[in-house]
């Protein structure tokens, strides 16, 4: 491999990751040793690009899950320097780097100005419910428990009320530091897999914890038996107090990315 020391190519990755043992995807400080605080998704790659390049390099992701999310579709993009690379020897190179809990699923080059975050034009997150049997053990590191069987008819009916540009403030904590609660959702809805009870919402950005706090709301009052009626008034508003439980990191993915160019 060769460094063409100041052309950078840029490089961009689609990554998969199984979140229960990170604090999130967002790299965290750093102590003296040079060891992060705590792991993260994006030190975790980082640390292996630094060993492949000599030298520390970043990782730009699509979206910062949180602690405990999975992904199967994040998209991120570095720039590298090796010329003698082709960009699909990435994918074997990472991942012999790499602990088995992220994979480096594809590897291409890009357009030099490609953003995987600035040029993301829609998020999409599933949550998954493992609904009247028990879980096997290894589905509750990747979905939760719910004992009963909800109305799929009534989820559906408030899911279909998330649509447009809507003031998301009824679904983040007051400690959001966005400026802004205002969010473009494409569409949500409940779907069944077998067992699997799935959540799927796209949108254009999300807020802190906002897709764990939507589908707990909706399972909250779906529970109530809520006419989709009074439920829209709720959504309307905003009133933070008035959303159902936030549901726990295990059972959510970040599912796929689109970009508003190929790259």
């Amino acid at each position: 491999m060769t460094d063409t020391g100041d052309v950078q190519r840029n490089i961009r990755l689609l990554i998969a990751y199984d979140g229960t043992d990170f604090s999130g995807w967002q790299r965290q400080g750093r102590r003296e040793s040079g060891m992060e605080q705590n792991r993260t998704v994006q030190g975790t790659i980082e640390d292996a690009l630094a060993k492949l390049h000599k030298k520390a390099t970043i990782i730009t992701g699509s979206g910062r899950t949180d602690a405990g999310v999975h992904a199967v579709g994040q998209v991120a993009n570095f720039f590298t320097p090796l010329r003698g690379m082709e960009a699909q020897r990435f994918v074997p190179a990472l991942n012999s780097l790499l602990p088995r809990d992220v994979r480096i699923l594809e590897a291409r080059e890009t357009l030099g100005d490609f953003h995987a975050r600035f040029d993301t034009r829609s998020r999409t997150y599933r949550y998954q419910l493992i609904c009247g049997r028990p879980a096997l053990p290894h589905e509750l590191r990747y979905g939760l428990q719910l004992w009963r069987r909800p109305r799929l008819d009534l989820l559906n009916d408030y899911a279909r009320l998330l649509h447009g540009e809507i003031d998301c403030s009824l679904f983040t904590p007051p400690q959001d530091p966005g400026l802004s609660r205002l969010r473009y959702i494409f569409g949500a809805f409940f779907f069944v897999q077998q067992d699997t009870l799935l959540f799927e919402i796209r949108a254009n950005a999300f807020l802190w914890k906002m897709v764990r706090s939507i589908a707990g709301t909706l399972l909250h009052y779906e529970e109530k038996k809520l006419p989709p009626g009074e439920f829209k008034k709720i959504l309307v508003s905003g009133v933070r107090k008035l959303a159902g439980p936030t549901l726990p990191p295990q059972g959510l993915f970040l599912w796929k990315i689109e970009c508003h160019r190929d790259g």
